[in-house]
């Protein structure tokens, strides 16, 4: 039998544990079923705290909003800030409506923000009003103007964050939505520093990193007890991937 180049292949070493076979808003979902009263995320800095309940209704809060604000299957999400809860509701929300998360370096200038805006071309970004020394709002109202692609731009904390969220959004539209994704959709573009030039970067997909937040969950023995710790960038894969995916894979509590 001849294989169909058309369809995706995978090769995976012997293991006990199978893949998932699913996206990261369907995974996300039987977590939030299972594990509705566990604590699912705290927020150190401003003392906020969610149930795995209440953190998928604010997800799915976010997911409706970007739906009516015209993102759709494959539209790019940009998402530029320092890790706050907001980074997860959009990480969430959109793998849920199958729109690309474009990761943005808290790091980067001008230079890179606009190359990386225009390069994934990016429609709508989520952004920290500032972050030390960088005056996001400023850096983004400089270089809209050579980003045609960009049609809005999002600050958290601001009046347009606190209206993005749509909580009467109908639950059937999302779920047909969601239902209609695959988890071999493009669902993530992580890019590199762009410290030796331009920033790189690299498509994945639901099945990509699902997978490995999930395996890297099971290394560390994680389970709905455990209370993680991350430190580290959310906009890199040890962050969003190794943090939040392998910790919502197994019903643990972000903090």
């Amino acid at each position: 039998m001849t294989a169909d180049p058309a369809l995706p292949s995978y090769a995976s070493g012997v293991s006990d544990v199978p893949l998932l076979g699913d996206t990261i808003g369907g995974d996300f979902d039987r977590t939030a079923a299972r594990h509705g009263d566990r604590e699912a995320l705290v927020d150190c800095p401003s003392g906020r705290r969610w149930t795995y309940r209440e953190l998928r209704v604010e997800v799915d809060a976010v997911a409706h909003g970007l739906l009516a604000a015209g993102i759709g299957k494959g539209d790019r999400v940009g998402i530029w800030a320092p890790n706050c809860p907001e980074w997860l509701l959009v990480q969430y929300a959109a793998a849920k409506i199958g729109a690309i998360l474009v990761n943005v370096n808290p790091a980067y200038r001008t230079r890179e923000l606009e190359y990386v805006l225009n390069q994934a071309g990016v429609r709508l970004l989520v952004a920290a009003q500032s972050h030390r020394s960088a005056d996001y709002a400023a850096m983004i109202f400089e270089v809209r103007p050579r980003c045609p692609g960009l049609e809005r731009g999002v600050l958290i904390g601001g009046s347009e964050w606190d209206a993005l969220p749509l909580r009467d959004g109908d639950p059937e539209i999302l779920a047909a939505v969601s239902a209609a994704l695959s988890p071999d959709d493009p669902i993530n573009i992580q890019y590199t520093s762009g410290t030796t030039g331009f920033p790189k970067g690299a498509t994945l997909s639901h099945h990509n990193i699902l997978n490995n937040g999930f395996f890297v969950g099971e290394l560390c023995g994680y389970t709905e007890v455990d209370r993680i710790c991350v430190p580290v960038p959310l906009y890199h894969c040890f962050g969003m991937v190794m943090g939040n995916l392998a910790a919502t894979t197994h019903g643990s509590c972000l903090v």
